[in-house]
């Protein structure tokens, strides 16, 4: 009996998210993952990448490769406001890395009941989203960084 409770508790743990704006659609970044979030800097260009990429910035010496995850999403173009915020990505596997993001809303935090998978296996857009999490009678659609940074390095 003791065992199936723990159980309970261990499936239904709660995870953080940065819910972040591209457009007007919520997605969510697990916390876990963000390194910084930075106001937009000056990005330099580089030459010959792909479309998604829009260059390099420095961050206290560091130079990290910044890209676009409305382009990498074919969500448009990017329109950088007072709002637009590079947020810094560091996973084990992966250099670091910046993606540009419309605005930072939020941190929420959200449980196993509270995420549905999408089930998608489909490369495009709904294949970067992971699962849906369900927050004060919203939605927001969780990224999956893997697989938007499994291209890139």
């Amino acid at each position: 009996m003791a065992n199936e409770l723990s159980t309970n508790v261990n499936t239904n743990e709660l995870a953080q998210y940065i819910v972040i704006n591209i457009g007007e659609e919520q997605y969510g970044i697990d916390i876990k993952y963000i390194d910084n979030i930075v106001r937009l800097p000056q990005i330099t260009r580089v030459p010959k990448v792909p479309v998604h990429f829009l260059g390099v910035i420095n961050l206290r010496g560091e130079v990290i490769p910044v890209m676009s995850l409305r382009k990498k999403m074919d969500l448009g173009a990017d329109t950088p406001t007072k709002d637009t915020r590079i947020i810094i990505i560091k996973m084990a596997q992966y250099e670091a890395i910046g993606m540009m993001v419309d605005s930072v809303k939020e941190v929420v935090n959200l449980s196993s009941d509270q995420i549905e998978s999408t089930g998608s296996d489909k490369r495009d857009e709904a294949a970067y989203v992971r699962g849906i999490g369900k927050h004060d009678g919203g939605l927001i659609s969780l990224l999956d960084l893997e697989l938007i940074l499994q291209e890139i390095q």
